[in-house]
Order: structure tokens, then C-alpha cells, then sequence
């Protein structure tokens, strides 16, 4: 987040610098942590014209097998902060390098960020036309048991174990791409969830996708991390505006709760329901979840699921076009 200085505040004088402040969480890829983090930049230049910038970026978990960071975080530090980035700052610190930049800092900041991939052959993301397994770890360890909650917790750098939705306990120990397809038993395999999200998180061979849910799912129940809190700390968010609890929420039919979730975390618009052939489509997305989606806890019918399955259905038939 972008904050004045105090100074600034009180007398109105020219701002010294702005703080601009990123935790790139392990449910967090490259595209989310970097847009997060321009937007913060473009707010705080709005708000302090000029002003210098200093951005201090930290990460959780985001490990690859020989204990260095992944492609992501890699990518955010180097490519994004240092590299693109840089230009519009001051001075950047990581967990790899801290640096005043040599240049003097611009403030003609884009008003959009535009992310491509390179040519190289690389593989980002989720390849919807192939349906191949896709988990966030390339070479996984070749683990007949979970690990422990604290192995767990260590590698999402975490104090203590808590659901990574709502930060309450107990937590059981989630597999991000499920064991029948594709999945291992690799620490980087794991979320922790408490019983609720976990039973509600999606089944499915792609772990970006099962990340990009908790995060989204962090922000849609962000009001019940504060119902364990103290009264007196309750009380004084109340006073300032905060929600505390999410509710009862309205009771939705499946495929209007899919629908939901298409918009809230696929970006989908109604345009994108007007479907010319719902029968070609409704088979695509059977095909999806029957060669790339499980089931867990017995449960048939998940919301978060099935919204992807729609999600990638969709993306295969607009390659076919």
C-alpha cells in the first residue's frame, strides 16, 4: 500500500517520499503480485506527484526445488521491480537486492499495465487447449507421505498455522493439485484451509487456478478474519465502517452460483453467456471435468470447481474458432 508521509500531512509541505509496500503471498502469481503492485505506484503518484518512491517487496513460500525462489517471484523481483518497473522508482529493495536506481525516477506512469509472454517456448500458466497437469512445483519430490503442518507453515512463511482464507483454526492440510491427478506429496503442494474452505476449494489440475481461488476467496470472506478478534478491537473497526463476519449469504442455485463466480473471479460479462451452441459448449465443459477435475469429500458439485471447468471450456473454444 502507498502512505503519505507524516509530515506531509500535518503542514502540507512537498512529501519527502512515498512507501509503497508489497507481501507477494504464495497464492499470488506473477500477473496478480505485479498489477497490485503498479496499481499502489500509480495511486501513490496521484497522490504525491513527484515524490520519490521507494518499494519494498517481500515473498512467501514461492520456492522451487533447490530452496531458490520460482519462476514468479524470480520474475516479480528481477524482470518486474528491478527491470520495467524501476524506471518509475526511486529505489527498490527485495529479498534479493537492495538498490538505488541510477536513473533519475519518471513519473509519466502508463495508465495500463500490459504483460506479455515471451516467445521462448516458456510454459505460463494453464494450457487450456492440451489439459495437461499443471502443478506449481516442475519436479516435484517423489514423497509417499504429506508433510507436516509445520513443514507447511514454513514454507508459506507463515507465524503459525491458519486457514489461508480466513485465518482461523484448525486447519487441514490441502492438496493444491489432487494426488489422482497429477498432484504430489510436495511441501509446495500444500495450502492450509480450515474445514469449510477446504470442502469449498477446486478440484482441479491447475494450480494457479487453485491459488487465484484463495485468493479470491481471501478477499470475498475478508470479514471473518476479524470475528475471533477481541471485542475491544471489533468494536473500534465497527466504529470505523469495517464488516465484521460475512453473513448469511443469499441462497443461490448451482449454476447461479457458478455464474457468480465466473464474474467475481474469471471476469466474465453477461456477453460472454450469450453462447451461440450451449450444446457444444456444455460438452466442452463435461470433457474438461471429466479428463482434468476430481472430486473431494464426496461432494459431486462444487461452485469453484465447476466454474473453472466453464472458464477453461470456454477458452478451448475460442482457440478452435
Amino acid at each position: 500500500m502507498a502512505k503519505k508521509p507524516r509530515q506531509q500531512r500535518r503542514t502540507g509541505r512537498a512529501a519527502k517520499g512515498v512507501a509503497i509496500y508489497h507481501d507477494m503471498k504464495v497464492y499470488e502469481n506473477f500477473e496478480r503480485s505485479a498489477q497490485r503492485i503498479f496499481e499502489c505506484v500509480q495511486a501513490a503518484q496521484r497522490r504525491s506527484p513527484g515524490a520519490p518512491r521507494y518499494l519494498c517487496l517481500d515473498v512467501q513460500g514461492h520456492r522451487n526445488a533447490a530452496g531458490g525462489y520460482d519462476h514468479d517471484a524470480f520474475e516479480l523481483m528481477q524482470d518486474f521491480a528491478m527491470g520495467y518497473l524501476g524506471q518509475y522508482l526511486t529505489e527498490v529493495s527485495t529479498p534479493l537486492i537492495h538498490v538505488r536506481m541510477k536513473e533519475k525516477q519518471r513519473n509519466d506512469i502508463p495508465d495500463i499495465l500490459q504483460i506479455g509472454y515471451p516467445d521462448d517456448g516458456s510454459e505460463y500458466g494453464y494450457d487450456a487447449s492440451a489439459l495437461a497437469v499443471k502443478p506449481r512445483e516442475r519436479h516435484a519430490e517423489d514423497r509417499r507421505t504429506r508433510p507436516t503442518v509445520k513443514a507447511i507453515v514454513d514454507y508459506l512463511g507463515m507465524d503459525e498455522a491458519a486457514c489461508l482464507v480466513c485465518w482461523r483454526t484448525p486447519v487441514e492440510r490441502a492438496h493444491v493439485v489432487p494426488l489422482q491427478l497429477g498432484g504430489s506429496n510436495d511441501v509446495r503442494n500444500f495450502a492450509l484451509l480450515c474445514a469449510a474452505h477446504h470442502a469449498e476449494a477446486p478440484d482441479v489440475a491447475d494450480a494457479e487456478s487453485f491459488w487465484a481461488w484463495v485468493d479470491y476467496a481471501e478477499l470475498r470472506d475478508s470479514p471473518d478474519t476479524w470475528r475471533d478478534a477481541p471485542d475491544q478491537l471489533k468494536d473500534r473497526l465497527r466504529r470505523k465502517g469495517v464488516r465484521i463476519g460475512v453473513g448469511e449469504r443469499a441462497r443461490l442455485s448451482f449454476f447461479a452460483a457458478v455464474k457468480q463466480e465466473l464474474k467475481s473471479l474469471y471476469g466474465w460479462t453477461d456477453a460472454d453467456f450469450e453462447i451461440k451452441d450451449w450444446l457444444a459448449f456444455m460438452d466442452e465443459v463435461q470433457r474438461v471435468l471429466d479428463e482434468a477435475t476430481g472430486r473431494h469429500f464426496g461432494v459431486d458439485k462444487k461452485v469453484s470447481t465447476h466454474a473453472w471447468a466453464h472458464h477453461m471450456a470456454r477458452q478451448r473454444m475460442k482457440r478452435q474458432e
